[in-house]
């Protein structure tokens, strides 16, 4: 690290230190005071507007802090294909989220394209599939810290959630290329799907008592072979996933599903703990910085801008909302209300989605920050939102 600051020019190395500064920060603030928690991912982000171009200018985004970055958003869809595994959500509860999103896209298609009409300059697909998604990974410890997960309601959310992770995702990788047409990269994708699903239940078969031995040896001590190989298996499949024409986040969810099959042991979470860690102790973090350094708030802040920002919270509850009344028989109004507002919870895959859409042209920095906005007060207001409505008892 010290080689690398003395070859970096001045501004770089200050940008670097600044950015990393960021992250400790955003940490401490999001939990400075004991009754107001705040998303860590929102405080970064606005910490990242504050020390970027659009706001003070003190640091600029370098190549350097950009290959952190993308290593960051790497980890995220790695960590979202683990939390897949980890969740263990029952086959029935999935199939009614798996429904609940296609009902949320197709109603987000049909926003889309009216908006396309009206002359937004966005993807009319692209954004039905950014407010078709869920932050299960924010809303995961705030269920758990309000002891809903074991409930009827925690079941949806996660049934909710994971289908709000795992179709964006799959969808993006097939339209966000575009390098052969959608039918070959279907094909394409179906094939890395088998090729992923033999590589896993390999893993889980061979297990040569050998390398386990090494992995549990090294567990506590500077070998790591188990945060080696899982560092391993990411990188080799994003290179996999890319090499074959798909964004590298597919081949990170892919890492995530085949490494949290592997790690579902007393060991394995030990490993996981330690990859916590790198992804969000150091690499993630970053990301989401270096995301606020790239937002566009003078856009944001016209009326034109705030005017789309309250329209896409105001979708953002319509396409998951409608989605969660595929439960008001088993959660009645009160918790149905409040799995619209959990399932309407949105940033970090929005934040990604609209990165690799920007990099396309596929949307305008205008209504990119616009929806990037939406999803940072849909962090803020909705899971606290929900959380009381949860624990309101129904009316007789």
């Amino acid at each position: 690290m010290i080689g690398l600051l003395a070859e970096l020019a001045r501004e770089d190395a200050r940008s670097l230190v600044l950015v990393f500064g960021c992250t400790t920060l955003g940490a401490v603030l999001s939990r400075w005071h004991l009754r107001l928690v705040l998303p860590t991912v929102v405080v970064e982000i606005v910490l990242g507007i504050l020390i970027g171009p659009e706001a003070l200018g003190l640091a600029t985004v370098n190549e350097y802090i950009d290959f952190i970055s993308d290593f960051g958003l790497a980890l995220l869809f790695f960590f979202a294909g683990v939390e897949v595994i980890e969740h263990r959500v029952p086959t029935t509860v999935l199939r009614r989220g798996t429904l609940g999103w296609a009902m949320s896209l197709a109603i987000g298609m049909a926003v889309g394209v009216a908006l396309d009409r009206a002359g937004a300059d966005v993807e009319w697909w692209l954004l039905a599939v950014a407010v078709a998604t869920t932050s299960l990974g924010t809303l995961v410890p705030i269920l758990s810290d309000a002891q809903l997960l074991p409930t009827p309601l925690g079941r949806a959310v996660l049934g909710t959630g994971v289908a709000g992770e795992f179709w964006p995702i799959i969808v993006i990788s097939i339209f966000l290329t575009g390098v052969y047409g959608a039918a070959t990269e279907f094909l394409l994708l179906v094939l890395f799907g088998g090729l992923v699903a033999g590589a896993a239940k390999i893993a889980l078969q061979a297990r040569p008592p050998r390398l386990l031995r090494i992995a549990q040896d090294t567990l506590h001590t500077t070998g790591q072979v188990g945060v080696r190989a899982s560092i391993f298996v990411l990188v080799l499949l994003v290179f996999l996933a890319t090499d074959a024409g798909f964004e590298f986040v597919l081949g990170a969810f892919a890492a995530g599903l085949v490494v949290g099959l592997v790690l579902e042991s007393p060991e394995g979470k030990v490993v996981r703990m330690r990859l916590e860690g790198i992804g969000y102790g150091f690499l993630i973090p970053v990301y989401f910085v270096v995301t606020g350094m790239n937002f566009d708030i003078d856009s944001l802040l016209t009326a034109e801008g705030l005017a789309l920002g309250a329209l896409f919270l105001g979708v953002l509850v319509l396409t998951r909302g409608t989605s969660a009344l595929l439960w008001l028989r088993e959660l009645g109004r009160r918790e149905t209300a409040s799995l619209a507002l959990f399932g309407a919870t949105a940033l970090p895959l929005v934040v990604a989605i609209v990165g690799i859409a920007q990099e396309r042209g596929d949307i305008s920095k205008a209504v990119a920050a616009s929806l990037i906005g939406a999803g940072m007060i849909s962090v803020l207001v909705y899971p606290f939102v929900a959380t009381r409505l949860a624990s309101t008892p129904e009316p007789d």
